[in-house]
């Protein structure tokens, strides 16, 4: 590569804000060498710390910011007219002065003073010879290949060369290395982004270049968000319900409407507010099922959590007005008739089996109905999780009394009382029947899994505030949708599973029992076995230390914001292997900023991301303006 060819690749790939940024790699430190104490509960992508120093510039403070993206020239030989950097991200920032540095607190009292009162007015020079700024970097496990015109990244870490200059990827690069690969796919102009959900799918903007006012928008692949799972960690405050309304948004609007589906476990009751505008759309298909039934819009108004500042806003009446109107609102229905499971049957044979050991025509009984059982699930692709039906029952009564009678079962024992009062089960699945025709407004396990399987329905929010009922909901809806999509093969349409306030369901196995240990080791079977079969979860929580860890690991990609205890940063470091340096920016992030990662779903893999998210109440602020 020729020195003018050179120039011009690294004018269109980098900045030096204008001449101010000369920055060189002074040191390349191993991380954790030896294995101390501290890597056992730190997680790290990256065998090295870097840090660059930088002339000092007044300007340059302003402009640089922890999540840049720094390139250094490497050992590792690309072709002959190609170059190799080692891209790295700054993790740290701050200026130095060569007086103060070397000030000590043993000198003379007055002198001191002095020294820190006249440093004062150096730091609005540009005394290169006083001062400097240093830069701590993380490799990001990426390298940048330039050759001629053109360039690529390429996965993987080479060893920087230490002494060599460090340059600085410009906005186009940044925007190129994190969405062009999505925004090939979808056939958008990430040039020309705005904040309308309904115009642009992006998520929000990457926190880069503010200074500059220079504008780059984030986007993510909706299909593999939904399939291969995420998770919002923030602390209460950081905007998780806020987050997750928007992409739900552009997710159901930017998404094949029979393609992609969304279920809200909404335990906090917030989300009828924060969707209001896709609920309230005559041509956007949805149901919200609400824990007790509503007859007035002021019952549904008083249901619903809202903001501070919309608390009294007669707005919101009108919109949840509409939503009645259309015939979205409907409430939950307890399961009134248990209907026993294949399972149960199958229970119930081998108790007879133990108490029955010793009397062996009797165990020939047992396994002749065990086995009949079994063959008719064969036969049938039923799971043992799902329901017997009117067919069964009178099959295996049958076959019941068929074989007490060839055992010589005697009339008044146990297993010949068992087998035949099997018949009364059919007045448990009638009556049942009966109930679920007559309540029409009342939504039960069966008939939410029949709305997911219509093809218009898109989403489906489950407001209910009770632990107990939500979790009974949770457990016996997904086990329902992931049995089914075993039998069928099915893998579309995606159905993204929502579990807001996460620790209610997904709490530390260890310290839990009953129904939270149950509905815990359920969304994680969901977790390891549903993107197979095109079922998603988002798991939302400001408490991630009481998280069930194995569910965690499951997670490809994952939102970080605020969270002040340590102990939530190191599992959030160990868990999803973020550098404890990145992480601890977020102590500085407000509500909305997120820190952004992912395995398959951003436009490169694994690397930490500074975003701004957009605000899902300017969508409702809007909406409510039109009304």
């Amino acid at each position: 590569m020729n020195t003018q060819e050179e120039k011009t690749v690294k004018t269109s790939c980098f900045t030096d804000f204008k001449s101010k940024f000369r920055a060189r790699l002074a040191a390349v430190i191993p991380r954790f060498f030896g294995g101390g104490a501290d890597s056992k509960v730190t997680g790290t992508s990256a065998r090295y710390q870097c840090r660059v120093k930088i002339e000092y510039q007044r300007d340059l403070m302003g402009l640089l910011e922890e999540g840049m993206l720094l390139a250094v020239r490497n050992f590792k030989q690309a072709d002959e007219d190609a170059e190799r950097y080692t891209l790295m991200e700054i993790s740290r920032v701050w200026p130095e002065h060569f007086g103060l540095r070397g000030l000590s607190d043993h000198g003379y009292y007055p002198m001191q003073f002095e020294i820190i009162e006249q440093s004062e007015g150096d730091w609005q020079t540009d005394d290169t010879s006083t001062m400097m700024i240093q830069i701590d970097a993380i490799p990001i496990n990426y390298d940048l290949i330039m050759k001629g015109d053109g360039f690529k990244f390429v996965k993987g870490f080479s060893y920087p060369i230490v002494g060599s200059r460090a340059y600085l990827l410009n906005s186009g690069m940044i925007n190129c290395m994190y969405n062009k690969r999505i925004t090939d796919r979808l056939g958008i102009n990430a040039t020309r982004t705005v904040e309308d959900a309904q115009v642009d799918p992006r998520i929000g903007l990457v926190k880069m270049f503010e200074a500059s006012r220079t504008i780059i928008p984030i986007y993510v692949d909706f299909e593999k968000l939904v399939r291969y799972h995420f998770g919002v960690f923030a602390f209460t405050g950081g905007g998780k319900s806020n987050l997750i309304s928007n992409v739900l948004r552009r997710l159901l609007l930017h998404t094949n409407g029979e393609n992609t589906k969304v279920v809200l476990f909404d335990i906090s009751c917030e989300y009828a507010f924060l969707l209001l505008d896709l609920l309230a759309d005559p041509s956007f298909k949805s149901k919200i099922v609400l824990e007790h039934r509503v007859d007035s819009v002021e019952q549904f108004f008083n249901s619903v959590v809202k903001p501070r500042e919309y608390e009294e806003d007669e707005r919101i009446k009108t919109g949840l007005q509409r939503v009645m109107e259309q015939g979205k609102v409907a409430y939950y229905t307890k399961p009134k008739q248990k209907v026993p499971k294949y399972i149960q049957f199958l229970d119930e044979l081998s108790s007879q089996r133990k108490d029955n050991v010793t009397k062996p025509h009797y165990i020939n009984a047992i396994d002749m109905i065990h086995d009949e059982v079994l063959e008719h699930m064969e036969k049938r692709g039923l799971a043992e999780g799902q329901e017997v039906n009117e067919a069964f029952v009178e099959h295996i009564d049958a076959v019941a009394r068929e074989a007490v009678e060839q055992f010589r079962v005697h009339d008044k024992s146990g297993l010949y009382a068992w087998a035949t009062t099997r018949n009364t089960i059919l007045d448990t699945i009638k009556s049942k029947r009966t109930k679920e025709n007559a309540d029409i407004g009342g939504f039960t396990v069966e008939k939410i899994r029949r709305l997911l399987e219509d093809k218009t329905t898109r989403l489906v929010c489950l407001s209910i505030s009770d632990p107990y009922s939500i979790k009974e909901l949770a457990i016996a809806l997904t086990q329902e949708l992931l049995s089914r999509r075993k039998r069928n093969f099915k893998v579309k349409p995606y159905i993204l599973m929502v579990f807001d306030e996460a620790q209610e369901f997904i709490p530390a196995t260890g310290d839990s029992g009953g129904i939270d240990k149950k509905c815990s080791r359920q969304v994680e079977t969901l977790l390891r076995q549903g993107r197979k079969y095109g079922l998603g979860v988002c798991v939302s929580t400001q408490r991630i230390a009481n998280l069930n860890t194995n569910a965690l690991q499951q997670l490809h990609t994952y939102f970080v914001g605020t969270l002040p205890r340590p102990y939530d940063r190191l599992l959030i470091s160990d868990t999803f292997m973020i550098d404890k340096g990145i992480l601890e920016k977020t102590l500085e992030f407000g509500s909305g900023e997120w820190l952004l990662s992912s395995y398959i779903a951003t436009g490169i893999e694994n690397v930490p991301i500074f975003i701004k998210a957009d605000n899902a109440e300017k969508e409702i602020e809007e909406y409510l303006k039109r009304l």
